[in-house]
């Protein structure tokens, strides 16, 4: 689950992303595109799209919604803090600032913009989380 502390990662964070989105479409699977989209307030064409494996646009939260409807899993709130939480923590672990995350992302965030959206004091794209939970996991001991 994408709200866990990862320590390790895979070879890139596109199969980082992809690992996450099999989850999300096996959810979708289990419960239908039908019922998801209806207990997370996502459109129809997003989730089949999740369902087929493709990578739609997704906020962190609209993740977490999706995740949420997985048994034993919190609420998308909860999961959007956990998740939050453990980059910060990762940086600690990894003893990372956020001039060194940037230094090291494929996509084009500066250190402020990543300080604000790890503190959650600005929106999220999943693909954004994806990419800094990536670099902070790759850089741990």
């Amino acid at each position: 689950m994408f709200y866990d502390q990862r320590m390790t990662v895979p070879d890139s964070p596109a199969d980082l992303r992809a690992e996450y989105e099999a989850d999300f479409a096996t959810i979708v699977d289990d419960r239908g595109t039908e019922a998801v989209a209806d207990e997370t307030d996502l459109e129809r064409e997003t989730l089949e799209a999740v369902a087929a494996g493709e990578s739609p646009a997704l906020t962190l939260e609209q993740a977490a919604r999706i995740q949420s409807l997985e048994e034993g899993t919190p609420d998308p709130e909860t999961i959007v803090t956990m998740a939050l939480e453990h980059l910060l923590l990762g940086m600690s672990t990894a003893v990372l600032d956020v001039d060194a995350v940037e230094s090291h992302l494929e996509i084009d965030l500066d250190a402020k913009e990543i300080h604000q959206k790890i503190e959650g004091r600005a929106p999220m794209s999943f693909g954004e989380f994806v990419h800094i939970q990536y670099v902070i996991a790759d850089g741990a001991p």
